[in-house]
């Protein structure tokens, strides 16, 4: 395999810990955050495992949350396996489903799948998965965030009991550890660290209004020895606006966010691998498919929903015992939050303010920068205007009625009783419709 060649000398601790049970066969719930090595640990005893038996049929499925996982988990299985020959797919939406679908038919080892495509192939028939020796669920928690859950249960469905299950997780919520419960038999539970974020990040939180965050940041980065940063923004139209905002301000930057297409993502995605863009602008669900271990800053420019989503959004940067920052932007509302997050990290996070920065500046009457941009207005053709009340001879439901022929008025007359010829009336979207 490729394991030498891709600079491998130790395994990590959760490697040490997830990879002997693994190959054994034994179902394992692993607790670790991403970063630590968790793919490889569940990638190198699959290999191990699918190099003995037949090629062809679907042997291994990994269910990832998001397109971004999926392709990182897809190439590492490519470099990991070179000398194998297993052959290994991605699975999900967004894409053309023929290619899947022909590659399929050409016969697969290793499906990595989002839940929503995978289901689809499900329904038409288009994926055997009654061969399948181990499922791999990544990511769980992150799943259960998206609302995947019930899709899980389904394509449990379509898979053996007897296999080898897999579930890794970088938090244990209640639904999650009820899951595990459910498709994990006498399951081997390794854990590295806690859940709480690496200790390789220091954090720091920088109070200030809605309105001058985007000033803040720009002064923030210009006074920061920065590598690499990744910026979390909570919504998708924002993501996009900040950073246009940045390449504005001279930055080479890129957002990554919903409304992209696949290539679009893709790219963003390896233009920030390879040093292309120097700042990634994105919304939560990039969280758990940028691989990138050089990244030096993680910034919250808006803060996140929970202290589980935050540990996810900050173990992007300190990766491989490598050291990093994170800042969070955060505004009275956020008081809540902040109180959760020093309770997971079991200590109080430092407040700056950046010297030299007004922070006394006024908000806008209006909100200029993220107001969104005026929709085109729309040509509709001239209305007719309102008849006076005496004119009127019928109200509309009459008229509609008068333009309907009579229920059994066909089966009593050998003509057909026709509509008058220019009856019409309003629709309840008022669009003037004319049946002649």
């Amino acid at each position: 395999m490729g394991v030498k060649a891709l600079g491998y000398t130790a395994p990590t601790p959760i490697q040490r810990q997830a990879i002997p049970p693994v190959l054994e066969g034994k179902d394992v719930m692993g607790l670790a955050q991403t970063g630590t090595g968790k793919t490889a640990a569940f990638v190198l005893p699959i290999l191990e495992r699918l190099m003995k038996g037949s090629r062809g049929p679907v042997r291994a499925l990994i269910i990832a949350p998001t397109r971004e996982l999926a392709e990182q988990i897809h190439e590492s299985i490519s470099a990991l396996g070179f000398q194998t020959k297993l052959r290994s797919i991605t699975i999900y939406g967004g894409v053309g489903v023929n290619p899947q679908i022909q590659k399929l038919r050409a016969g697969v080892d290793i499906v990595v799948a989002c839940p929503g495509r995978l289901l689809d192939h499900i329904n038409q028939g288009t994926i055997n998965l009654s061969q399948t020796e181990v499922l791999v669920l990544d990511e769980a928690d992150r799943m259960f965030d998206m609302g995947f859950l019930p899709d899980i249960r389904r394509i449990l469905k379509h898979v053996p009991a007897r296999r080898q299950t897999l579930l890794f997780s970088a938090t244990m919520p209640d639904d999650i550890r009820k899951l595990a419960h459910e498709v994990l038999k006498n399951p081997v539970t390794v854990q590295v660290g806690h859940t709480a974020p690496v200790n390789t990040v220091s954090h720091a939180l920088y109070p200030v209004a809605q309105h001058l965050k985007t000033a803040l940041l720009l002064e923030l980065l210009k006074h920061t020895n920065t590598e690499s940063v990744l910026i979390f923004t909570r919504t998708k139209h924002r993501a996009k606006r900040v950073g246009q905002q940045l390449e504005k301000a001279g930055y080479k930057a890129a957002s990554l966010q919903g409304n992209l297409s696949q290539n679009k993502r893709q790219a963003a995605l390896d233009g920030f691998r390879d040093g292309s863009f120097q700042v990634l602008v994105a919304t939560d669900i990039a969280a758990r498919g940028i691989d990138v271990s050089s990244i030096s800053h993680v910034i919250n420019y808006d803060m996140p929903d929970t202290a589980d989503a935050y540990t996810h959004r900050i173990g992007r940067t300190g990766r491989a015992a490598k050291t990093g920052d994170a800042f969070t932007f955060i505004t009275r509302e956020d008081e809540d939050m902040v109180r959760s997050i020093e309770r997971v990290l079991g200590e109080k996070v430092e407040r700056r303010t950046l010297k030299g920065f007004d922070y006394t500046k006024a908000a806008p009457s209006r909100d200029t920068e993220f107001a969104r941009p005026p929709r085109e207005p729309q040509r509709r053709g001239t209305q007719r205007k309102p008849e006076p009340a005496r004119a009127r001879t019928a109200s509309a439901p009459q008229r509609a009625h008068q333009a309907q022929p009579a229920r059994g008025a066909a089966h009593r007359s050998s003509a057909p009783q026709a509509a008058p010829a220019s009856t019409t009336y309003r629709s309840r979207t008022h669009k003037p419709r004319t049946y002649r």
